[in-house]
């Protein structure tokens, strides 16, 4: 039986998502004819100050971080938002000519992210029509090419995020959360993850996480000098919330309404609340799309939640495909991410529909959110966990 509907209703979601598909499909094509220069086509560009501006904000970052300057003044176009721990990651490429290094992380990127599409879907064991529908699908959403036009790090998320569902699986939670301790050391609006195992009274598993963040947080800091840290700190908590279309946060979209950010935020923190609550009450596997719920949910509470995130997301609608989520409704959330960004361009000032059509990213983000928590299943025991096959 789906997770996500009864079998009285079932019908009626699955039309519904047909017509959510095929529309999500239809509107990709439209604007791509429309707009034919889009994020693809600026993959070439030799632009590094103006198109890969993510990744150039990050390579001086790193080439500082080598030469013992300060790694949040740079010439760079855009100021670093990102804690130290990811200048030294970043640092091998420091050496490289800044469009090499951009290339190289580009090609590293869509491969971490293709294969673990694969690598889940082969876990679950989906069969050869998932995977190779899901890995298109997601070879050809927006959210993979902002990443990799941007030369954004959330391939290298997503890998990590990925390592720690497949520890859980395998029956290793402090593994586990080592691996989403050092997610959260890089990309800090992930640390709602660590909150899983405390609700669920997982003391290993939580402490594991902890001692991880800090461990990565300390090892980048000192990396940089103690000061980085603080600075990075000031500037986290001085950086204001973005109100563009691209920022799938709830305090974004409240902004965009014209209401303060701090009711998103609440609504978020409400949500994200509600979220470990349903797990605790439920005893959600920890292996199953739990992490993923919770990491959607501190997404909707964060100021910044850019719509390139969603590729986070996507092993935990695999899982919930496993877990006997109606297919339609499945098909119709992979469709939705291939709406490209020039999406916002039928949106102009002064249209009264605008503040709603430009929540179209919250949207997408709050659907993949109910859906994860939805499919969450309780955690069997004979022994071991029993995870969903």
């Amino acid at each position: 039986m789906s997770v996500l509907a009864s079998p009285v209703r079932r019908p009626v979601l699955r039309a519904a998502s047909v017509v959510v598909a095929l529309g999500a499909v239809a509107l990709a094509v439209g604007l791509t004819i429309a707009h034919p220069n889009g994020l693809l086509t600026l993959l070439p560009s030799t632009d590094m100050r103006e198109l890969h501006v993510d990744f150039d904000t990050f390579w001086h970052s790193a080439v500082a971080l080598t030469q013992g300057a300060d790694i949040y003044d740079t010439t760079a176009k855009l100021r670093n938002l990102n804690p130290p721990l990811l200048s030294l990651v970043l640092a091998p490429l420091a050496g490289l000519d800044p469009l090499l290094a951009y290339r190289v992380f580009a090609a590293f990127t869509l491969v971490l992210v293709l294969a673990a599409v694969v690598v889940v879907c082969r876990e679950l064991r989906l069969g050869w029509g998932w995977t190779v529908g899901a890995t298109v699908a997601m070879a050809l959403s927006s959210p993979l090419h902002g990443t990799l036009v941007l030369g954004q790090i959330y391939g290298v998320l997503l890998a990590l995020l990925v390592a720690g569902w497949l520890c859980e699986r395998r029956g290793h939670p402090r593994a586990a959360g080592v691996c989403y301790g050092v997610a959260v050391a890089l990309k800090p609006s992930l640390a709602p993850v660590l909150l899983l195992p405390l609700a669920q009274r997982r003391w290993p598993a939580f402490w594991a996480g902890v001692v991880g963040a800090g461990a990565a947080t300390v090892v980048g800091a000192l990396a940089a000098g103690p000061s980085s840290a603080l600075e990075w700190l000031r500037i986290g908590f001085s950086e204001p919330v973005p109100d563009v279309l691209d920022n799938a946060a709830l305090p974004g979209f409240l902004l965009r309404l014209g209401l303060p950010s701090a009711i998103g935020t609440v609504l978020g923190f409400v949500a994200l609340v509600g979220t470990l609550v349903w797990i605790h009450r439920r005893g959600a596997d920890p292996a199953g799309t739990a992490p993923f719920a919770v990491i959607a949910a501190g997404l909707l509470m964060s100021p910044i939640s850019w719509h390139n995130y969603l590729l986070l997301l996507w092993p935990g609608i695999l899982v919930a495909v496993a877990g006997g989520l109606v297919r339609e409704w499945a098909l119709a959330l992979f469709a939705l991410p291939l709406i490209p960004v020039s999406w916002g361009e039928l949106w102009t000032d002064g249209n009264p529909w605008t503040p709603l059509g430009r929540g179209l990213y919250t949207a997408i983000l709050a659907a993949y959110w109910i859906t994860l928590l939805r499919s969450t299943r309780p955690t069997r025991t004979n022994g071991a966990l029993a995870h969903t096959q």
